[in-house]
């Protein structure tokens, strides 16, 4: 089973109380005082609220969903995310999270639950280094309640024994693969197979999520141009 997360815009007047976010149309690129930051829904049947410095920045945020991308202003941020039904972030679900975004980076926010099952955030680095010719870059990141999986690419492992909130990269030729992901050791897969396009100058991120003991183990997919891709 899988969900191909798609990157949803936010419009000036979602983001105008935070100040320093605003929309950005271009997914890799930043100007000489900004980080590029989008944000991943993975905690399941669990629609929520984002908090970027106690301003509201998402509403009734999706389960399996991206926001962003966002030019975002370097400095620390105070994250926090509750309930969709919250009025405030007094009580948040997740957070608060302090993260600090870099100038010329880029970022996913990922809200997710950990190995056991609790609602919790990561912040990944997009690495965005140029590839080889006629090869993209794969990312690999466990945000799955679930213990250590291994990763197949049509049928082979290609990772092994990665935990949660781990991530894997790899220099991959680019191509169609049937990407599936089992429980370490094995290779009966618990999610997919799905099909993954991996292109050149491309990252190509995939996020496995849900949880293992309620049988709704996901995949979600991100794709970010390299600095060797176009914008």
């Amino acid at each position: 089973m899988r969900i191909r997360s798609l990157l949803t815009g936010l419009t000036v007047g979602a983001v105008a109380a935070v100040g320093a976010i605003v929309p950005t149309q271009a997914a890799t690129t930043s100007d000489s005082t900004t980080a590029v930051v989008s944000i991943l829904h993975a905690v399941p049947k669990t629609p929520v609220d984002v908090y970027v410095n106690h301003h509201r920045l998402l509403n009734d945020f999706q389960p399996g969903t991206f926001a962003g991308p966002l030019n975002v202003k370097a400095g620390s941020y105070t994250i926090t995310i509750t309930a969709a039904s919250a009025t405030n972030d007094r009580h948040p679900v997740i957070g608060p999270l302090t993260v600090r975004f870099a100038a010329h980076q880029n970022y996913t926010v990922a809200a997710h639950l950990t190995a056991s099952g609790a609602p919790t955030a990561t912040l990944y680095t997009n690495p965005l280094a140029p590839t080889a010719d006629e090869s993209g870059r794969l990312i690999v990141r466990h945000d799955a309640a679930a213990p250590a999986v291994d990763v197949l690419a049509n049928g082979s492992a290609i990772i092994k024994g990665l935990t949660n909130p781990g991530q894997r990269i790899l220099r991959v030729k680019e191509g169609t693969y049937s990407a599936a992901v089992a429980l370490a050791g094995t290779t009966k897969p618990v999610i997919g197979p799905a099909k993954v396009r991996l292109d050149e100058g491309m990252d190509t991120i995939v996020y496995a999520w849900g949880s293992a003991k309620a049988g709704n183990l996901m995949l979600a997919v991100q794709t970010v141009y390299t600095h060797g891709g176009e914008d």
